[in-house]
């Protein structure tokens, strides 16, 4: 009994290195996070203290309810533009109502099984999805490298280096959270004036309020919101599912999509009724916890948000003090962690087909030049899927060869049956000069769709429009369950 119950504890309470890391991880996210949620809420239009609630009760809670381990949600970009409009439009109010709203979608969707759509994600889009990630994140730091002060690049040469070469000494301690110390140390001691993390804007001397939006509850302000809350809910289960595929391939584990679909929408539930701006899986705190901290269990999710608390309200005149370099260091760190560098390498380059390239690329620049990964993976999963229909529709084909007797001739038809190959299929036959019987074997294909048997419904209506008999062999079960529920039921004529 005792050991089933010991084998019932988490990691982090049996194992005191993995609660070192746990811990340390969440540290590090913490403060990876102000600054961001700072911003997201610039992007959103709302006061600092709403974006740094959303992330503090977003991490807490998808701790608890999300399914995958060591995942990092927070207030997001991709979630402050969809939901912006609201608040600039309409009210913070209708704001909050729209998160509230959007939460209920999310459960809804989880439960109805649109984590099962993952499955339809090909290896491209998620190579592209990786290294656009990459890109965003090195580019969301270069505006904190222009126009600044020159002790700067130095303080973020010398944050790369401690990141590089710190870890060869020891991993006791995560590099992200020496260099922050390291680098904060030396310019409040020098008195260096570089932009600090205080210049963002005002952290939050409180805890969140819980509360209703100061909304009318009423029909007009559900269909003014629910539109917005409609585009968030699936912008934020596209980047959490991607997110948490993403992990499950770095940590070589399984995570439960459905739960964490249903876990997000838990979070912006609770974020909403605390007043936060709603928000999704972070890929960059992501990151920073699970490839650069190495944490692993569900503390360091639920750390990084109560130490976020903790670092805005108990030391915020420190954390104020934060030089903003120290942040982009470990950020430029993370993308280049995250890129997928194996992928663009001239000997993988000449390996990979060229629609796989094509669909990595494609989903790079829909994901850059709009800033929402979500559009990218859409974009480059209907691109991989047309790129697909178009090489296999290419596979079928039809060969003639002579029947058993004078009056018989064979086709044999080889192949996937589908919309993009049936079209071509009504034009291989020589309905003139067949004899007065033609047999289709398929027994080298399979019947896919609607069109494919609308297609031999046509073949045969040609030839018996000659006066010739057609016969269809070698259906497989499925094809010849399809042909006879479709056959002859596709057209009023």
């Amino acid at each position: 009994m005792a050991a089933r119950l010991r084998g019932l504890k988490p990691d982090w309470l049996s194992d005191p290195k993995v609660w070192r890391t746990e811990i340390l991880g969440g540290l590090v996210v913490a403060l990876a996070l102000i600054p961001e949620a700072i911003s997201f809420s610039v992007i959103a239009g709302v006061d600092p203290a709403i974006g740094l609630f959303a992330s503090f009760t977003m991490a807490v809670t998808i701790s608890v309810v999300g399914g995958r381990r060591a995942m990092i949600s927070a207030a997001t970009g991709a979630v402050a533009l969809v939901i912006a409009p609201m608040n600039r439009e309409h009210s913070l109010g209708h704001l909050i109502a729209t998160v509230i709203l959007a939460g209920v979608f999310q459960i809804a969707l989880g439960a109805l099984g649109v984590a099962k759509l993952m499955r339809f994600v090909p290896r491209s889009v998620m190579v592209g999805f990786v290294n656009a990630l990459a890109i965003l994140v090195f580019m969301a730091q270069v505006p904190e490298m222009h126009d600044v002060p020159w002790a700067v690049y130095p303080l973020i040469i010398g944050g790369l280096a401690l990141l590089v070469f710190f870890p060869k000494v020891t991993k006791v301690v995560p590099a992200p959270l020496v260099s922050i110390g390291i680098l904060t140390a030396i310019t409040v001691a020098a008195g260096i004036a570089v932009p600090t993390v205080g210049d963002k804007g005002e952290l939050p001397s409180a805890l969140p309020v819980p509360g209703l939006p100061d909304v009318p509850f009423t029909m007009d302000t559900l269909t003014t919101i629910a539109p917005y809350a409609l585009a968030m809910a699936l912008v934020g289960l596209m980047e959490s599912l991607m997110t948490a595929k993403l992990v499950d391939d770095i940590t070589d584990s399984r995570s439960s999509k459905t739960r964490e679909s249903i876990g997000q929408g838990i979070a912006n539930i609770v974020t909403g009724f605390l007043g936060g701006m709603g928000g999704c899986a972070v890929i960059g705190q992501t990151m920073i916890n699970v490839k650069v901290s190495g944490a692993r269990t569900r503390l360091s999710t639920f750390l990084a948000g109560s130490f976020l608390m903790v670092l805005c309200i108990v030391f915020g005149p420190v954390v104020s003090e934060i030089p903003m370099a120290a942040l982009v260091a470990v950020m430029v760190m993370v993308s280049c962690a995250t890129f997928d560098w194996h992928s663009i390498a001239p000997k993988t380059l000449k390996r990979m087909p060229a629609g796989e390239i094509t669909v990595m690329l494609i989903t790079v620049v829909a994901v850059v030049a709009t800033h929402n990964l979500a559009v990218g993976v859409v974009v480059g999963s209907v691109t991989a899927m047309v790129i697909f229909a178009r090489r296999v529709a290419h596979l079928a084909e039809v060969t003639p060869a002579p029947g058993p007797d004078d009056g018989t001739v064979v086709y044999a038809v080889t192949g996937e049956l589908f919309f993009a190959s049936s079209n071509d299929l009504v034009g291989q036959f020589r309905y003139a000069t067949d004899p007065d019987r033609v047999v289709i074997d398929l027994s080298a294909a399979h019947i896919w769709d609607a069109s494919s048997v609308a297609a031999l419904d046509a073949i045969e209506t040609k030839y018996r429009q000659r006066g010739k008999t057609v016969e269809i062999t070698g259906l497989n079960a499925p094809s010849a369950h399809l042909h006879d529920k479709l056959s002859g039921e596709l057209t009023g004529h």
